[in-house]
């Protein structure tokens, strides 16, 4: 039999006894310890011997870091499937991606049907297995809104909302013996999960075929469905259990070995001894043949849905096994960002800088778009494409300290501000950043960062004192003060132009608790409404940063529009938030507010990305030095025309404003106030904005701006920074490859 060419997985079987309750979960630290991947328990709820395999796993989930955990495999019968589609999901979001099910027809059936589950025929049993992994798969896929129907004669599921996505995309892992079922893991599952007590000579072989044959009539490559195994601990030396698990690899295409076994010893020695010496005998040998990776094939119906001008083939071998498809399950949690929808011919997720240099090699030799992704808000929507590769960097979000006397730190391009926060809270440190948790480190740190600390500390790019990126050309490079300067220079504020980077070095700011305030005010009087609101806000000390938002099509019960106000006083002092944010109320007439005193950390919360790309709105921005009466006056005239359906409002300056406007990229150094429209179409909103905002404002602001006309660029880079920022593309990347995000043409020679 062919081997498969999946990577090696190693991993333990263990009893759920309830004898002593804490022996499996000590195993399962253990199995973490030893190197090991995998954590299973077996699942008998009707067995009073053992515990809730459902409940070990999720305490197991709390004392581990690293390995997935799994039911082995999940009594299907007694755990309806929508139940377990969320209790998976949710287990997994808490471990960050580590969950697998496993699961199993049914078996021991007078035990079962004294649990009050009906008793089934071998046939019924396979069919509500397969109306099963419908209905959990369907719960998963929140790329649509549509309620999930599933119609079976066993379950039902009838106008359910969908959701929460898993962390990660979960395998689905079949225990299966018999044809009928072998079909239905070829047809549905991710894997084939047989114990080796079960099987007979020849059955890996037979069952494989089998597999294998329903695999590709279903459109699919039989490399698409894992093969895994429990395994017995053998009698002999390590050496012969070395030599029999390198022949079902290399034989019978077995990827995953889970030894089942309670003896910490034999943990120990699986990860120690055979697991290294197993993975290393299966890759000289796979080199010799030159075996491709299981997750670099795909079957008929993936390749059928393969774009025009990406050679699929050629996808650099370190990036082909994270290489995501539009036939792929992953695509669809990776094809959108934040607002806006995309969809890639190829997603390419490197996991560090050499293979960032790969990607961008690769992408650079195809006929298609290029996008580049840290962790995939991008409101713009520059950062995913139609048809072309983008480069995703989300594997890249490391955070770790550098600098305890000076708080400096080092974080991934991939991470997420609310990550970031999340780890420099309990220091008393925080960086400015957005006012949404999800938005991507890369994407704010190289174009500005107005965020709810912005007056106090100024942007995100002000805290930027150096960064490692990948440059047109593959070079990996170090730009600071000191080294590569004038790069430096264009990275904070113009860095999607000059190359990709991989990851900041910053020094966060001493932010113990803060005061975060929520605020609705009436907006009938729109234009008096904004006018004292800014007022207010230039007014306050730096400590206040407030942003507004407004629907003008009305948000509360009878009509009319109302501003929500988000405004945070980066200190600890409730008497001082409380006289400032009673300035704030007398803008308009307060209809709710709560006030809080948290960390930043509560504000800016880690969100993980499961974007669908909802709306593809156009949006336009304009940067302001006062909100006076014609300026709210205009803006009035905007929200009540209806071609924005949302205004917002973010206050800058402060700090902001002790940097010199030639200090970096981002020249928009004297504004108090950032104002962006967002609407349905450029048709109707351009030429109102164009009309009502374009001779008040001074600037704008790249994150919030979806116009693609040339004179935006003058807009973004006023007078000598342009200049300066062409001759800085015509060093870095004369051939403009980096030219998805208001591209910047080289200057000439």
């Amino acid at each position: 039999m062919p081997d498969y060419g999946h990577d090696l997985v190693f991993g333990t079987f263990i009893t759920p006894t309830s004898a002593d309750p804490q022996a499996p979960v000590r195993l399962a630290r253990l199995t973490e310890e030893a190197g090991l991947d995998l954590v299973s328990f077996q699942d008998h709820p009707y067995q009073p011997a053992f515990l809730d395999t459902w409940t070990l796993l999720t305490w197991a989930a709390a004392q581990t870091s690293r390995v997935t955990l799994a039911g082995n495999v999940l009594n299907v019968p007694l755990r309806p499937p929508a139940v377990l589609a969320r209790a998976a999901a949710s287990l997994d979001l808490l471990s960050g991606g580590r969950v697998a099910l496993g699961l199993g027809a049914g078996g021991f059936w007078d035990a079962i049907e004294a649990m009050g589950a009906p008793r089934l025929s071998p046939g019924e049993s396979v069919d509500a297995l397969a109306e099963a992994v419908e209905v959990i798969r369907a719960l998963w896929d929140t790329g649509t809104r549509l309620p999930v129907r599933v119609e079976g004669a066993h379950h039902r599921v009838v106008g359910a909302k969908r959701g929460p996505a898993p962390a990660h995309d979960v395998p689905i892992w079949l225990g299966a013996y018999k044809p009928r079922m072998l079909r239905l893991v070829g047809t549905a599952a991710d894997g084939w999960l047989p114990s080796e007590g079960y099987l007979k000579p020849g059955d890996l072989q037979r069952g494989n075929a089998v597999v294998d044959e329903a695999a590709r009539g279903a459109g699919r490559d039989p490399a698409e469905v894992r093969r895994l195994l429990n395994v017995t601990p053998p009698e002999g030396s390590t050496q012969e259990w070395v030599d029999r698990l390198v022949r079902l690899a290399l034989e019978d295409g077995i990827g995953t070995f889970v030894v089942a076994t309670d003896d910490p010893d034999v943990v120990r020695r699986v990860g120690e001894e055979v697991a290294p010496a197993v993975r290393e005998r299966v890759a000289k040998e796979r080199e010799a043949a030159g075996t491709t990776p299981a997750a670099a094939r795909r079957g008929a119906r993936a390749v059928a849905l393969r774009r025009p001008g990406i050679d699929y083939a050629a996808v650099p071998p370190a990036l082909a096994g994270r290489a995501v498809e539009p036939g792929d399950r992953a695509w669809a949690g990776l094809r959108h960002n934040y607002l806006r929808s995309g969809a890639p011919g190829l997603v390419l997720r490197p996991r560090d800088p050499e293979e960032v240099a790969q990607a961008l090699a690769y992408a650079r030799a195809q006929d298609v778009p290029l996008g580049v992704r840290s962790a995939g808000h991008g409101i713009s929507g520059r950062s995913t494409n139609d048809g072309g590769v983008v480069v995703d960097l989300g594997a890249l979000d490391r955070i770790e300290v550098l600098d305890e006397a000076t708080r400096r730190v080092r974080v991934g391009a991939g991470a997420t501000w609310g990550r970031v926060a999340q780890e420099l809270s309990p220091r008393g440190w925080a960086i400015t950043s957005g006012d949404y948790g999800g938005v991507g480190v890369g994407g704010l740190a190289t174009t500005a960062g107005i965020g709810l600390l912005g007056r106090l500390q100024g942007l995100t790019i002000d805290h930027v004192v150096a960064a490692d990126v990948v440059t047109a050309d593959g070079r990996l490079v170090r730009a600071s003060a000191d080294e590569n300067p004038e790069l430096f220079w264009g990275l904070r504020g113009a860095g999607a132009n000059l190359g990709v980077v991989t990851s900041f070095e910053l020094e966060a700011g001493p932010v113990g608790d803060v005061v975060f305030s929520q605020m609705a005010l009436d907006a009938t009087d729109t234009a008096g409404l904004l006018e004292r609101w800014a007022a207010a806000v230039e007014d306050a000390p730096r400590e206040l940063t407030s942003f507004l938002m407004m629907s003008p099509g009305g948000g509360r019960r009878g009509g009319g529009p109302v501003a929500q106000l988000m405004t945070v006083w980066a200190d600890d002092d409730a008497t001082a938030a409380v006289a400032e944010l009673e300035r704030l109320a007398d803008a308009g007439p307060v209809l709710q507010h709560q006030a809080y005193l948290l960390p930043y950390s509560a504000v800016v919360t880690p969100a993980e990305r499961h974007h669908t790309g909802g709306g593809d709105p156009v949006v336009r921005s304009g940067l302001v030095d006062h909100l006076d009466r014609d300026v709210a006056r205009a803006l009035e005239r905007v929200a009540g025309s209806g071609a924005a359906y949302l205004l917002s409002l973010r206050a800058t300056g402060g700090a902001a404003h002790d940097v010199a406007p030639d200090a970096t990229a981002y020249a928009h150094r004297h504004q108090n106030f950032l104002l962006s429209a967002m609407g349905s179409s450029h048709e109707h909103l351009d030429p109102l904005w164009d009309g009502e905002m374009g001779p008040r404002t001074d600037g704008l602001y790249l994150s919030f701006d979806t116009d693609t006309r040339p004179e935006r660029l003058a807009d973004a880079f006023p007078g000598e920074t342009l200049t300066r920022l062409r001759r800085l593309k015509r060093d870095w990347d004369p051939d403009n490859v980096f030219r998805a995000n208001f591209p910047i043409p080289p200057a000439e020679d």
